[in-house]
């Protein structure tokens, strides 16, 4: 395949989980309206409001959203308009009929149709009407356009539509048309869609895919979706939709359901790059031990055996079953823009003695957020928000991660340099690197569970250190003891729960709400010394953290907070519970 070449763009509106801004100022370059209250006790913290209430649902009907990133494709011949189908050859499922046709062959068996369009070119199939025990199967030694123009395919014994050419297949989805495919329960397809190259979706009509024997939508090669696609795979079996090859979201509407233990809503062997259009996958089937590969999985809304990126669009992402993710990559994943959210209700799956734990966003490799809005939810025993193997990066974009483990979790260096950021984990740390943490800037909200878990932690026991050079801090459970404060950090003298607060550093103020319990200690820090005030009424500025928190606010009212010199916990990892 050629070098996948990515375009970015940065999508300022999004919900920080763990975000940060310049160290210059903070507050530049806001806007969002998404946040969540805290609440908790003995030894946990728990949140209201948006983050947690939030649901996923299958939506056909509202409109794509408009911003976009330009269109990817790994080829400039993978662009219909780049190409001509001039021969268009007429295919009547109610009615079909063996002939000879602009050097096409068409046969019939039963319910079957073949068209076979050998080296002709230009050929694009116009198939329409209804069969419930039949198919249509194409064959040719070049490309293709298939246009669906109000086709109903059921084939009970194997895939309704199969695409045996090696060559690329442009599927056109007529304008105003509503088009299904279903293969029964039985057969040794790999799809009730099946192509054997590159699977490219165009057109503004529908199609809903039904795969009950293996997955939904299956190319060998890679699958691209466009702008004005509407979609819906649902799959009992396995996947909803797999490419060896990769998948390219450029656009239109994609909706996914799959039931399997352990399936994929989409599942990719090569990358997965989202440039636009809105994704909802739900999976609700439980984990397993597979057997050839020697470990428990889980289900996954994206599972990319490579590289995950998103520059724009929406992903909407719900995993109810045990060990389930949202997106689970074994590459890099890179979030440059774009609105992600992500649920995950299951607890851990444990199988022949191994385990798989619920996250939200999983990579081997290292991620990167340099935009756009990540909103993410585990609830289940084990389930971490974002989870990395490799390096955590932050500069830019907003997330927000309500954790029933860790929040965001690094196994190596976590650096955040740039944009905003929320973290709560209701049973450990808001902050979790496995190696060196470094703050840098931003905008940073942290909340740990209480002792003996702290707000930001980095792996002391290990010889590392958070070092703290910059930023906008707020860290309800205290900082890793053996800190590095380059930047100076403050202690309140105490904190009350479910009360409004005021933070300023130079003439910025941030207003926050306290959770209802969580660590003791409440620390801050900014570019200059910090004022504080407890019990303010607020007004005006912008509303950020789904209410939980407002840029610059006016507020009246409220008590001096003494804020005392802070170097982090003298007692080592681990920050005292509050109530």
């Amino acid at each position: 395949m050629k070098q996948l070449i990515i375009s970015t763009m940065l999508i300022a509106s999004v919900i920080t989980v763990m975000t940060c801004c310049s160290v210059e100022d903070p507050y530049e370059a806001w806007s969002g309206a998404y946040g969540w209250d805290n609440g908790g006790g003995n030894g946990s913290s728990e949140t209201t409001g948006e983050l947690s209430t939030f649901d996923i649902a299958i939506d056909q009907t509202t409109a794509e959203p408009t911003e976009v990133a330009s269109e990817y494709f790994p080829d400039e011949e993978d662009a219909l308009e780049n190409n001509e189908f001039t021969t268009e050859v007429s295919i009547d499922l109610s009615n079909p009929e063996t002939k000879t046709e602009n050097g096409v062959e068409v046969t019939v068996n039963g319910g079957h149709v073949t068209a076979n369009h050998g080296t002709e070119k230009k050929i694009c199939y116009v198939v329409s009407g209804t069969t419930t025990d039949g198919s249509l199967t194409v064959i040719g030694e070049k490309k293709y356009a298939v246009k669906l123009n109000g086709a109903s395919i059921t084939n009970p014994d194997s895939a309704a539509l199969n695409l045996l050419s090696s060559k690329r297949a442009y599927i056109i989805l007529a304008d105003g048309t509503t088009n299904t495919l279903s293969d029964g329960t039985g057969g040794s397809q790999k799809g009730a869609l099946y192509c054997k190259g590159k699977l490219l979706f165009n057109g503004n009509g529908s199609l809903s895919v039904t795969g009950n024997t293996n997955n939904g939508i299956h190319s060998a090669d890679y699958i691209v979706f466009r702008k004005g696609n509407n979609i819906y795979v649902k799959s009992t079996a396995n996947n909803g939709i797999k490419a060896n090859d990769g998948v390219f979201i450029n656009g239109g509407i994609l909706n996914v359901e799959v039931q399997a233990a352990a399936a994929k809503g989409i599942s990719s062997e090569s990358h997965v790059i989202v440039n636009g259009g809105r994704t909802t996958v739900l999976t609700t089937g439980n984990g397993m031990y597979d057997s050839d590969d020697k470990e428990a999985k889980g289900a996954a809304g994206i599972k990319t055996d490579s590289t995950f990126t998103i520059n724009a669009g929406e992903l909407r992402l719900k995993s109810t079953g045990s060990g389930g993710k949202g997106i689970n990559a074994d590459g890099t994943a890179t979030f440059n823009g774009g609105s992600v959210m992500i649920v995950t209700t299951g607890g851990k799956y444990s199988g022949s003695g191994d385990t798989s734990s619920p996250k939200g966003i999983r990579a081997d490799g290292n991620i990167i957020i340099n935009g756009g809005r990540i909103l993410v939810r585990t609830s289940g025993n084990g389930g971490e928000g974002i989870e990395t193997k490799g390096t955590m990066t932050i500069t830019g974009g907003e997330v927000a991660s309500y954790a029933y483990d860790d929040a965001i979790n690094s196994k190596s260096d976590m650096t955040i340099s740039g944009g905003y950021v929320y973290a709560q984990g209701q049973h450990n740390d808001g902050l979790d690197a496995n190696g060196n943490c470094y703050i840098n800037g931003g905008l940073i909200y942290a909340i740990c569970s209480g002792s003996p878990e702290v707000a930001i932690d980095a792996n002391t026991e290990g010889g590392k250190k958070l070092y703290v050079t910059g930023g906008t801090i707020v860290a309800i459970g205290g900082l890793e003891g053996g800190s590095s404060l380059t930047q100076s950090c403050y202690q309140a003298s105490s904190w009350s729960s479910d009360t409004w607060y005021a933070l300023t550093v130079g003439s910025s103020t941030f207003a926050f709400k306290t959770p209802s319990s969580g660590g003791s200690g409440l620390v801050v820090s900014g570019a200059s010394q910090p004022t504080l005030l407890s019990g303010v009424n607020v007004s005006g500025g912008t509303s950020v953290f789904a209410g939980l928190g407002v840029f610059g606010a006016t507020t009246s009212d409220g008590s001096s907070v003494s804020l005392s010199s802070y170097s982090g916990n003298s007692n080592g990892p681990g920050g005292g519970f509050r109530r």
